[in-house]
Parts: structure tokens; C-alpha cells; sequence
């Protein structure tokens, strides 16, 4: 009876890590909003843009930021990026190839195509806001990669409301991604890269 309610109690432990961890990494701010089109609820309006920063499983990125523009939450759709291949085209490049190929407008399409990092996804993708005079966006990524992303872009883009909506499922994670090592080797890095930003110190990755 003691060892099955010492398995109890572990079992409930490691259900609220993995909870905790997997909430802190991928925050929502359209997970309140009752509808999958923009209302005049607080939180729930439309942005002036909607950016998707590669990396990971990029299309899965576009795909969800295209929808999120076709859906009306955004005036522009903008991808940040540098190419993975340096023979080949930008990854924004490709993004934006993606959005067109699903019928978007190519004038509402801004792309950044330097960046190699979160944090210079960030700092490149504000000189595009301050261009077109965008105040707010909604920021997509992987989930495991939200918060660090939000974190950067809450650093640089002063001034604009920036609202994070992750890609739930992707080919590199889902609901279910603490039971493999590839979720656990995603998870930890984000977690302690995450933590180190909020308490002010600064990411090179």
C-alpha cells in the first residue's frame, strides 16, 4: 500500500512538471478567444501583423500564421528568416512562396531574411514594424520555442502589443512530446534559455 502511494504521489508530481513546463514554454493569447476570426473582444482583435519565424518545422509555422491571415487576424503577414542552405533560398523566402502558393496578396507580404537567431528574428523583424508602422502582431512559432520567442521580441519591439499563438503540433512536437527524448532534449534547452531572458541575462542561440 505505501509503495502505491509513493507511485501516486510521483506519478501526480511528474504530471504538473511536465503541465507546468509545457504551459510556461508555449503561452497563448488567442487560446481565450471563442472564435477562430477576430472580434472586439480584449485580446481576440485583430493585429496590424501576424509573423512567423522559421526554424524547427517552418511550414508548420507559415501554415498556421497563413491561416491565422486568411482568418482576418492581420493586416500583413511577416516571415523572418535566414536560409538554412546557403545555396539555397532564405527560409522567409520559401515562407512567403508558401503564403502566395495558398493565395495571399504578395504586397501583404513582408519578409526578413538575415536573422540566424531568436533574437535576431526579433531585432530584424522591428525594423519592419517601424517601416510600415506596425503597433501590434501576433507571434507564431513552435510551442516549445513561444516563450523564448516572446521573450526577445517583448526585449526589442518596444512600443508594439505583441501576442503569442503557438503551433500546437508540429513534426518536432505535439501534446505528447514528454515521451520521447526528442521532446525532453526540445523542452529543457527552451526552459532554461526562457529563464535565463525573464531574469535579463541575454541568448546567443
Amino acid at each position: 500500500m505505501r509503495l502505491l502511494k509513493t507511485l501516486l504521489v510521483v506519478a501526480v508530481l511528474f504530471a504538473l512538471l511536465v503541465w507546468a513546463i509545457g504551459s510556461y514554454l508555449a503561452p497563448d493569447a488567442l487560446s481565450r478567444c471563442k472564435s477562430d476570426v477576430p472580434t472586439s473582444t480584449e485580446g481576440c482583435t485583430a493585429a496590424d501583423a501576424i509573423v512567423a519565424v522559421s526554424g524547427g518545422d517552418t511550414p508548420a509555422r507559415a501554415a498556421e500564421a497563413i491561416r491565422l491571415y486568411q482568418n482576418g487576424w492581420g493586416k500583413y503577414l511577416v516571415f523572418s528568416g535566414a536560409a538554412a542552405d546557403k545555396t539555397g533560398p532564405s527560409n522567409a523566402a520559401v515562407m512567403k512562396q508558401q503564403a502566395i502558393d495558398a493565395g495571399v496578396d504578395a504586397n501583404a507580404i513582408l519578409t526578413e531574411e538575415t536573422s540566424e537567431t531568436t533574437g535576431e528574428n526579433a531585432s530584424e523583424t522591428v525594423s519592419l514594424f517601424k517601416k510600415h508602422n506596425i503597433r501590434s502582431a501576433i507571434l507564431v512559432t513552435s510551442a516549445y520555442h513561444q516563450r523564448r520567442s516572446l521573450l526577445e521580441f517583448d526585449r526589442r519591439a518596444l512600443g508594439v502589443d505583441v501576442r503569442p499563438h503557438p503551433v500546437a503540433t508540429d513534426k518536432q512536437w505535439n501534446g505528447w512530446w514528454w515521451l520521447s527524448p526528442t521532446g525532453w532534449a526540445l523542452a529543457i534547452p527552451e526552459l532554461i534559455r526562457s529563464l535565463v531572458l525573464s531574469s535579463g541575462g541575454v541568448d546567443r542561440s
